[in-house]
């Protein structure tokens, strides 16, 4: 993943110039779990009848959401995947899940 400087410095006369890029990084610091309002539901469409079990709401950088998603599908004993922001569990784990996510700190509920 390339990132781009907000100042974009082309050339410099200068001959003490140095430039100093910004480090800072642009994904946001995760919040504490008691923050995070995690809903935990049921999606059908487009997988020839199958259940996905599906927790959204995830606030935070990408590699923490797919730590959890880690986590959640080694508890449930099943395979899933990390898209667009999204935890997707193969199967119907709802109840697990919620209780899961609660017994780690965060707040979880049942979106359907």
């Amino acid at each position: 993943m390339q990132k781009f400087c907000k100042t974009m410095i082309v050339y410099s006369t200068n001959t003490n110039f140095n430039y100093q890029a910004d480090n800072q990084d642009d994904e946001p610091k995760t919040p504490a779990p008691e923050k995070q309002k995690l809903y935990v539901g049921i999606d059908r469409r487009q997988r020839a009848g199958k259940q996905v079990t599906v927790v959204s709401g995830f606030k935070g950088q990408v590699s923490d959401l797919e730590e959890l998603g880690k986590a959640l599908k080694n508890k449930c004993g099943t395979g899933g995947s990390v898209k667009e922001g999204v935890i997707l569990i193969q199967g119907d784990f709802r109840d697990k899940v919620v209780t899961t996510l609660q017994n780690m700190g965060y707040q979880a509920k049942r979106a359907n």
